[in-house]
């Protein structure tokens, strides 16, 4: 880590701006939301994290798989996964498959104390980044976030859901893209919102530095990354809660 800090809000967005979207959709894109250096900074900190996966599939999981663990599985497991995943796409289940690091996790069980991944967790908890959520959101109320580094690579995605849970607290989601800056459409790896006729009505591009923030209940997905997509999809995602 060089002696650049993480997580300086950009000072040049227009919250003001911003918030009136967001209560116009529910739902908005805030791009460039870190300033250049910082962002580059949590990029390398995603680019340099030993990934686990995570899958659920028909009810089968949530499963959280740290990196040794992957490394561990045999074979004819993970095939076994593979398995289960296209099953449940193949009818009407729930699915998902991601590489994953959960921050939170790794942060309250000292995975590796004081690493740079420890300080994602902090700064996304701070007063600056949590002032411009609420103040985008009009959810005045927030005090927390949870959250996970994400890697959707090649035949990775998440299938719709609407995150309906509100009694625990939740009230924003997020998605904090770190992609690389010419994300091909055609690669995938976009959080798409659905009506409910299944029709997309709002779709957003992972961007580097972007922040994606949605009021939850919203069906939404992120789409599936094929085989020829040649880089993953980094992210930090979460939920914001009022307690």
């Amino acid at each position: 880590m060089s002696g650049v800090p993480l997580f300086e809000v950009n000072p040049a967005l227009d919250r003001q701006a911003l918030a009136l979207r967001f209560a116009r959709d529910r739902r908005v894109q805030i791009r460039d939301v870190l300033t250049e250096e910082t962002a580059q900074e949590v990029r390398k900190v995603l680019a340099g994290t030993d990934w686990g996966v995570a899958w659920e599939a028909a009810g089968d999981g949530p499963h959280m798989m740290r990196a040794a663990e992957m490394r561990q599985a045999a074979p004819q497991d993970k095939a076994a996964i593979g398995q289960k995943l296209m099953k449940a796409m193949q009818g009407r289940d729930y699915a998902f498959v991601y590489g994953c690091y959960p921050l939170l996790t790794a942060y309250q069980e000292k995975w590796d104390e004081g690493a740079p991944h420890d300080l994602i967790m902090e700064y996304i908890n701070a007063e600056p980044f949590l002032d411009l959520v609420r103040e985008v959101t009009g959810f005045s109320g927030l005090v927390k976030a949870d959250a996970q580094g994400t890697l959707y690579q090649p035949s990775h995605f998440l299938s719709m859901h609407d995150d309906s849970h509100v009694m625990e607290g939740w009230r924003v989601a997020y998605v904090l893209n770190m992609a690389i800056d010419d994300w091909r459409p055609e690669w995938g790896g976009y959080l798409q919102f659905y009506d409910d006729d299944g029709d997309v009505i709002a779709g957003y591009r992972p961007r580097f530095n972007a922040l994606n923030l949605f009021a939850v209940p919203q069906k939404h997905n992120v789409t599936y990354v094929p085989p020829f997509a040649p880089v993953g999809r980094y992210a930090i995602t979460g939920w914001f809660r009022d307690w």
